[in-house]
């Protein structure tokens, strides 16, 4: 395993090296890194068993450096566009799948609504990390877009991933309560707020009392946050709905409120520690991407994904009507919201799992899965690489002394 990290490293620096140079986002050689690794078998496979935690423990420190920059005061200028980009972007992308599956695919519209359920989250290990890069340099600060992106991108896959978990549950011909369903969700974000706002607010109070160092303070945090992610299985199995990943962020958010400098300082040592989390989290995604599976989707497959982005964009711009952002700003939200990586790559072949544990027609979970590894592909480099263009050109620097974050 040391020397697959070894290789990782050394290889993911110098490609981003390289690749920033020529204005192309580090993490598209990352994941063609994982791939190229994966193909020629470099991958230790003690590393890949354990691949799901170490990409969970990315994804922590992801949404705890989101959490330590979502401001209130911003929060408060962008809340209904938030809370619109959280369900409606995925709303009107899994509807078009469900609506145009059957004709560019061979599956039935249930299967569609499936397929639609595992493409219709945005990626928040491409996305957030862009963001906070954005809030950093105070691009589009000014009216809060990059908060605004945060925020919404990070409740879109908790709403996305409850939504296929039920979807799967009925195709499958399990008995599910839609009603309950449908109420889990907001049960699941209230109690993952409340419960991180809670720790969060005792996290506080213990560092101001005792003062220990920033370091330690990060690990602290980081080590509670891991907990609270894991307790959510537990909860489960007593059918408690939990959104932890939202609370996640929660910590981070009421840590910033109570202490700005406080925050920066975390802010700072987790940045650090995402250096080494983002070379695995975007090699390991990068080979869970089966090459020979996403051909399989075909053309057929590529054109379903475009009409899925394309409505996808529509509800994104719907979300911006009423507000103060140009046309510009309109663009840039549309852009950010595009790119697909970690969910997919998280639930693309659970319907193929359950599938083969019970007996059934593997096919649509095979086509699925193709279609969800072709949607990291297309999207995840090309998306990060536009972000990152269009938040040079889309967006207007803030001057940071006139700052509001």
């Amino acid at each position: 395993m040391a020397f697959s990290i070894a290789l990782i490293v050394v290889i993911s620096l110098f490609l981003g090296f390289l690749l920033e140079k020529i204005g192309i986002p580090a993490l598209v050689g990352m994941l063609g890194l994982g791939m190229v690794m994966s193909a020629f078998d470099l991958l230790d496979p003690s590393l890949l068993a354990v691949g799901v935690d170490l990409r969970m423990i990315a994804l922590i420190i992801i949404l705890l450096r989101a959490g330590l920059q979502l401001s209130f005061k911003t929060l408060k200028k962008v809340g209904r566009q938030a809370l619109l980009l959280s369900f409606l972007p995925a709303f009107f992308e899994a509807g078009a799948i469900t609506l145009f599956g059957p004709l560019f695919l061979d599956l039935s519209r249930m299967e569609s609504l499936l397929l639609g359920s595992v493409l219709a989250a945005v990626s928040p290990a491409v996305v957030v990390p862009m963001m906070i890069r954005f809030i950093d340099e105070k691009q589009g600060t000014d009216k809060g877009i990059p908060t605004l992106v945060l925020a919404g991108a990070s409740l879109d896959d908790i709403i996305v991933i409850v939504a296929f978990s039920a979807i799967l549950q009925l195709y499958v011909g399990e008995d599910v309560n839609l009603v309950r369903a449908l109420l889990s969700i907001p049960i699941s974000l209230i109690l993952g707020i409340g419960i991180g706002l809670f720790v969060g607010l005792f996290l506080y109070h213990i560092f101001s009392r005792y003062d220990p160092r920033a370091t330690k303070r990060a690990l602290i945090i980081l080590g509670c946050a891991i907990f609270f992610v894991t307790s959510e299985q537990w909860l489960e199995a007593m059918h408690i709905p939990f959104a932890a990943l939202v609370g996640v962020m929660a910590i981070g958010f009421i840590i910033l409120q109570k202490n700005e400098e406080m925050a920066k300082e975390l802010s700072s040592k987790f940045a650090k520690i995402w250096i080494f989390s983002e070379m695995l989290l975007f090699v390991l995604v990068g080979a869970q991407v089966d090459l020979s599976v996403a051909v399989d989707a075909g053309l057929n497959g590529i054109g379903l994904l475009l009409v899925g982005l394309f409505f996808r964009s529509v509800g994104t711009y719907l979300t911006t009507l009423g507000s103060p952002f140009s046309l510009k700003e309109r663009l840039f939200i549309i852009i950010a919201y595009l790119p697909k990586a970690t969910v997919q790559a998280a639930i693309g072949g659970t319907t193929l799992i359950t599938l083969n544990a019970r007996g059934l027609n593997p096919e649509p979970g095979q086509l699925i899965l193709a279609m969800a590894v072709l949607s990291i592909l297309l999207t995840a480099p090309l998306g990060s690489w536009a972000i990152a263009w269009a938040g040079r050109t889309l967006l207007v620097q803030e001057p940071r002394e006139s700052s509001i974050l």
